[in-house]
């Protein structure tokens, strides 16, 4: 199991490559690309449940 500082550092060396060589667009893709596969992955992991995401804001506080 990786620490959340390697994966950090992981992250970071992607975002730099992908802006020194493809420029911000690329740097944008990948940052969102990551954030994607971070929410996937907390959903696989079971941290995180979807209908967090499909309720309203209002729903069930009332």
């Amino acid at each position: 199991m990786m620490s959340m500082a390697v994966v950090g550092m992981v992250a970071g060396m992607a975002l730099g490559f992908a802006g020194y060589f493809g420029g911000f667009g690329a740097f944008l893709l990948v940052a969102a690309l990551g954030a994607v596969g971070f929410v996937v992955g907390r959903f696989v992991e079971g941290d995180l449940d979807i209908g967090d995401f499909l309720r309203g804001r209002g729903s069930g506080r009332r």
